[in-house]
């Protein structure tokens, strides 16, 4: 069996997420390449190629404003037929790439699955993660998108892998679709989806400027910035900050909810984390029946107090 995983990278490494989709395929497959959409000699200077049987490097990728969903498809494509499997992580860029190529190869998409039981046999959430379904494949190419916080992601071991490369595929739509401007953002902190400490609030906090509460503790501990549905509505924060089931799901050592009530599709996605500490007035909050710690109070009293305490603790040890 062969499974090709479509690896999600920034500028400088292979993304967490792009290891858990390597523990994922290799339940799947003895062969697992990995396919990099990235100029090949950033890619070979860049990043760390161990542990994949092949690295296939996409050539002639001269600049990003053609690496859109539509040429990446394209590619995939070409290489699709040699594979049994091709893995892509749940995340943004995974679920805007996946369903075009399983609609182009005319089969059924495998979202988001927390196990692997079989090569044709998987697990998902539904529900909002209420209730688990076991869902079989006959297709002849699996297009499946892993929840990364479901597999431990494996570290770089072994020989450097071989490398291969294929063509970019662009011509059919470099003049139909093309990148105009990337914006990114500059943050010193955790990634959301990977970090070990997740500090979000909610709705309750009022206003972006109490939102800098939220900001406050995750600074003490070193952690990342999340924040409910509600509070991301409400401007208080912004989208790339949201967690739950049309957000961004997390598994963090630590999770504290600040003024969250606990809406179902939010608990969807951190439901999972080691330990949950939630923050609020309403004993009967939904958050509050899966916290393993609870803070019964006005959370513009009990995180200022937190904060300080926390603070004094670090600077005398």
């Amino acid at each position: 069996m062969k499974a090709l995983v479509i690896a999600e990278i920034d500028k400088h490494s292979l993304k967490q997420a792009t290891f858990s989709c390597l523990a994922a395929a290799q339940k799947l497959a003895t062969t697992v390449d990995l396919m990099v959409f990235a100029p090949v000699d950033h890619a070979l200077h860049t990043y760390d190629f161990r542990g994949w049987s092949n690295v296939i490097l996409v050539e002639n990728i001269t600049c990003e404003t053609h690496l859109t969903a539509e040429a990446m498809t394209e590619t995939i494509l070409s290489q699709a037929s040699t594979y049994d499997s091709i893995l892509f992580p749940a995340t943004m860029f995974g679920k805007n790439i996946a369903p075009r190529v399983a609609a182009q190869l005319n089969v059924g998409q495998i979202s988001d699955v927390i196990d692997i039981e079989s090569s044709d046999s998987f697990t998902r959430p539904i529900y909002a993660g209420n209730a688990l379904a076991k869902v079989t494949s006959s297709d002849t190419v699996k297009i499946i998108t892993i929840r990364t916080t479901a597999f431990s992601p494996i570290a770089e071991s072994g020989p450097s892998s071989k490398k291969l490369t294929c063509p970019f595929l662009m011509e059919k739509w470099q003049k139909r679709v093309w990148v105009e401007k990337r914006e990114g953002t500059q943050n010193l902190r955790p990634e959301l989806s990977t970090a070990k400490v997740v500090v979000a609030g909610g709705r309750a906090l009022g206003s972006a400027e109490n939102f800098q509460l939220v900001e406050k503790l995750a600074d003490i501990f070193e952690g990342a910035i999340g924040a409910s549905r509600a509070a991301v509505d409400a401007g208080y924060a912004p989208n790339d900050y949201q967690v739950g089931q049309t957000g961004k799901v997390v598994a963090p050592e630590l999770y504290i909810a600040i003024g969250i009530s606990g809406a179902i599709q939010h608990i969807a996605g951190m439901k999972d984390s080691r330990i949950i500490v939630a923050i609020n007035n309403d004993p009967d909050a939904p958050i509050c029946q899966i916290a393993d710690y609870t803070f019964i109070g006005d959370l513009f009293k009990v995180v200022p107090e937190l904060i300080h305490e926390l603070t004094t603790r670090k600077r005398y040890g």
